[in-house]
């Protein structure tokens, strides 16, 4: 298996494509600070998502789970500024925080997965 094949890598793929077309189009594409951060979350999602994936030891796997979880929250967090300060974006923000909280919930998934691969190892051991 490779970090492509999880269903919360590849929504949260799907979730930064869509957060850079809203961030290139109207009143919105100028603000750049704003774009840049909002982009720079998505993406932190899926990167972590990857990274914790490739790591071999269960903390370290939980590390980055945990930052993607954290990223979600803060794209959220951004989209409700887009929606309060580009109305126009509205229906699009909405929908796109519904997603990050969907891929939010597959990583924890991901999170309790990992939590009870670990404890396995230590069960069979007594």
């Amino acid at each position: 298996m490779k970090f492509e094949d999880l269903e919360a890598w590849r929504e949260a793929r799907s979730l930064s494509k869509d957060v850079y077309s809203l961030t290139r189009v109207g009143s919105l594409s100028k603000d750049l600070r704003l774009c840049s951060q909002i982009q720079a979350a998505a993406v932190s999602i899926m990167s972590n998502i990857a990274e914790g994936f490739e790591r071999t030891g269960h903390q370290e796997k939980l590390h980055f789970y945990n930052i993607a979880r954290a990223s979600c929250g803060e794209l959220r967090s951004q989209l409700y500024i887009i929606e309060d300060v580009y109305t126009e974006s509205s229906t699009k923000t909405s929908a796109l925080r519904e997603r990050a909280e969907s891929v939010g919930r597959l990583i924890s998934g991901l999170i309790a997965s990992t939590r009870r691969r670990a404890v396995r190892p230590a069960e069979n051991g007594r």
